[in-house]
C-alpha cells in the first residue's frame, strides 16, 4: 500500500495490536456545556517532514506507539480530513485485514472531508464539505460528542490554525531526519504560541509532543 502524502501511517499499522485493548479506551464523552475538540495528530521528523510517513516511521512502530493510537482513536467520535488524507485513507481501510475493532471504528464513524474538488465520497459514512470549511468546522465542534481527530492534512490543518479551531496537537516526533519533504507548518501563517501540556517519550525514541494554544490556557 502507497502511503499518500499527510496520511497517518501508524493507524494502519494497527491490526492485531489495537483490536485488544482499543475498545475499552477512551469512551468518555465531552461533558454537556463544553465543546468538542478538534485534536490535530501528526507524525513528524526531527527537522518537520510530515510527508509520506509510511516511507521512515515503520522502523519505530511499536506497542507503545500502537496503545497510544488507539486510544486517541476511541476518545474521538468523527475524523477530519483534507482530499489527500482522506483518499489515502479510503483506499487502504475499506479492503485492509485483521484490523480488528480499530479498522470497524476507522470504516464506521463519520468522516468530515475538506475539499473543492470531489464530488462524491466512496467510503461508508463520509461528509463532504465543499463549503465554507470554518464555519462548517466550528458548527461541528457545537454539536454533541466526543473528540474530533483530524489526521494529516496539512493545508487543513494550517487554514483551521489560522481561524483558532485547533484545541490541541500531538506531534509524534521521530527520531529521523529526512533533509527534505512537505513540513506541517509552512510559511505565511500568523505566529502562535502552543503550551506544552504532556510530553511521552517511547522506547522507540519517538517523542510524543501535547500541545494547546496558549491563549486557551484554562479554559477547558
Amino acid at each position: 500500500m502507497k502511503i499518500q502524502p499527510g496520511e497517518e501511517a501508524g493507524m494502519a499499522q494497527h491490526r492485531s495490536t489495537s483490536s485488544e485493548s482499543g475498545a475499552q479506551t477512551g469512551q468518555s464523552r465531552t461533558p454537556e456545556g463544553s465543546m468538542r475538540k478538534v485534536i490535530v495528530t501528526e507524525y513528524v521528523t526531527l527537522d518537520g517532514v510530515m510527508e509520506e510517513p509510511g516511507q521512515w516511521s515503520f522502523q519505530f512502530w511499536n506497542d507503545e506507539a500502537a496503545q497510544f493510537k488507539s486510544d486517541e482513536l476511541f476518545a474521538s467520535d468523527a475524523l477530519l480530513l483534507g482530499r489527500v488524507t482522506y483518499q489515502g485513507f479510503a483506499a487502504a481501510w475499506p479492503t485492509m485485514a485483521d484490523t480488528g475493532e480499530f479498522g470497524e471504528k476507522m470504516n464506521s464513524m463519520p468522516k468530515y472531508v475538506a475539499s473543492t474538488t470531489l464530488e462524491e465520497l466512496a467510503w461508508n459514512n463520509s461528509r463532504l464539505i465543499k463549503g465554507n470549511v470554518v464555519e462548517e468546522v466550528s458548527a461541528l465542534k457545537q454539536q454533541p460528542g466526543q473528540d474530533i481527530l483530524l489526521a494529516g492534512s496539512g493545508v487543513l490543518v494550517h487554514t483551521l490554525m489560522q481561524h483558532d479551531l485547533i484545541d490541541e496537537y500531538r506531534f509524534m516526533v521521530h527520531p529521523i531526519i529526512l533533509g527534505s519533504g512537505k513540513r506541517l507548518f509552512r510559511d505565511g501563517g500568523a505566529m502562535k504560541t502552543l503550551k506544552l501540556v504532556e510530553a511521552k517519550t517511547f522506547s522507540s525514541g519517538v517523542v510524543v509532543l501535547t500541545y494547546q494554544p496558549a491563549e486557551k490556557e484554562g479554559q477547558k
